[in-house]
C-alpha cells in the first residue's frame, strides 16, 4: 500500500510539460481552420458574386404570412409554386407552447402582383388583410440597407482594434486578440454559407454582436498573461482557461438550445442564435489554442517571462 502511495505522484501526468511542448501544435489547427474557411468563402464568392445568401430584408422580394387553416396543404403549396417559380422558400411558424403551425411564410423575389394569384390559385381562396400579411421590399432600399450594416460591422471591428491596441499597448497581444475575433467571424461565416442559410439584418447583426463577445476571452486571457506576473506563465494560462471556458459554455448552453427548442420563432430570432452560438464555439478554438500559445511564445521569447 505504501509503494502504491509513493508511485502516484511519479504517475501522475504534468500538464505544464504537454502544454510547453505541443502548444505549437494546438495552434497550427485553427490557423488551418481559418485558411479552409477563407478559401471556401473566397470561392463561394466567385459562385454567388457576395460573401452571402441574402434574403428578401437584404436582397429585396416578397414575403407574405398565410394564417394557418386546416385547407393549405404546406407542402403542395411548395411545389406547385416552385414548378412556377424558381426563387420560393417556405417555412412554418408553430405555436411555442402547442407545437402547432400558426402560419405558413412564402419568400420571394418575385413582386408580389405576381406570386399573389399563383398563391391564391394553389389555396383556392382570396388573400386578405384579415388572412395574410404582404411585404414587399424594393432592391435598391434593400442594397443600401445591406450596404449599411456591413459598414457598421467593418467600423465596428476597426474600433474594436483600435481599444484593443490602445488596451495592451504592444504589438503582439494586441493582434493576437484581433487574429481571434477575426477567426471568431470567418468561421460561423462559412459554415451559413456550406449549408445555405439566407441571412437576414438580424443574421448580420449577430456578427456584430460576436465582435463584443469574443475579444472577452481574449482580453481575460491577455490581461491574466502580461499583468500578473507574480504566478507562473502556465498557471496564468490554466488560470484564465478555467474562468473563460466557463464563460463560453454558459453562453453556449444559453443560446444553442434556443436555437433548437424554439423552433416557432421567426428566422430571424433563430439566425442570431445560431450565429452566436457557432461564434462561441469558434471562440473556444480560437482563444485558447492561437491566442494562447502566441501569447505564450511572446511571454516567454520577448520578456522572459518561464
Amino acid at each position: 500500500m505504501k509503494n502504491n502511495m509513493e508511485e502516484q505522484p511519479k504517475n501522475k501526468i504534468n500538464y505544464g510539460k504537454l502544454y510547453d511542448k505541443y502548444y505549437w501544435i494546438l495552434f497550427l489547427i485553427p490557423v488551418i481552420l481559418l485558411i479552409i474557411c477563407l478559401i471556401f468563402i473566397f470561392l463561394f464568392y466567385g459562385t454567388h458574386k457576395d460573401f452571402i445568401l441574402k434574403d428578401p430584408s437584404l436582397s429585396g422580394g416578397t414575403t407574405i404570412t398565410l394564417q394557418a387553416n386546416a385547407s393549405i396543404d404546406s407542402a403542395k403549396l411548395e411545389s406547385e409554386l416552385k414548378k412556377q417559380f424558381s426563387d420560393v422558400s417556405i417555412r412554418k411558424l408553430t405555436d411555442l407552447r402547442t407545437g402547432e403551425v400558426t402560419a405558413i411564410t412564402v419568400e420571394t423575389s418575385i413582386p408580389p402582383e405576381e406570386i399573389k394569384p399563383a398563391i391564391e390559385k394553389i389555396i383556392g381562396f382570396t388573400l386578405t388583410a384579415k388572412n395574410s400579411i404582404i411585404e414587399f421590399t424594393g432592391p435598391t432600399l434593400s442594397s443600401n440597407f445591406y450596404k449599411q450594416l456591413i459598414f457598421a460591422l467593418v467600423i465596428s471591428f476597426i474600433l474594436m482594434s483600435i481599444v484593443i491596441f490602445f488596451l495592451f499597448r504592444t504589438f503582439v497581444p494586441s493582434a493576437a486578440v484581433i487574429f481571434a475575433a477575426f477567426a471568431d467571424i470567418v468561421m460561423p461565416l462559412a459554415i451559413v454559407d456550406y449549408f445555405g442559410i439566407k441571412l437576414s439584418a438580424a443574421g448580420i447583426s449577430a456578427f456584430l454582436m460576436l465582435i463584443g463577445y469574443s475579444v472577452d476571452t481574449d482580453i481575460l486571457l491577455t490581461t491574466r498573461c502580461l499583468k500578473n506576473k507574480s504566478e507562473l506563465l502556465n498557471t496564468r494560462i490554466f488560470g484564465a482557461f478555467k474562468t473563460g471556458i466557463f464563460m463560453s459554455i454558459t453562453a453556449i448552453l444559453a443560446v444553442i438550445p434556443a436555437f433548437f427548442i424554439f423552433s416557432g420563432l421567426p428566422d430571424s430570432f433563430r439566425q442570431i442564435f445560431l450565429i452566436l452560438g457557432l461564434g462561441l464555439g469558434a471562440d473556444i478554438v480560437n482563444t485558447w489554442m492561437t491566442n494562447a500559445a502566441i501569447l505564450k511564445w511572446y511571454c516567454t521569447k520577448k520578456e522572459g517571462i518561464k
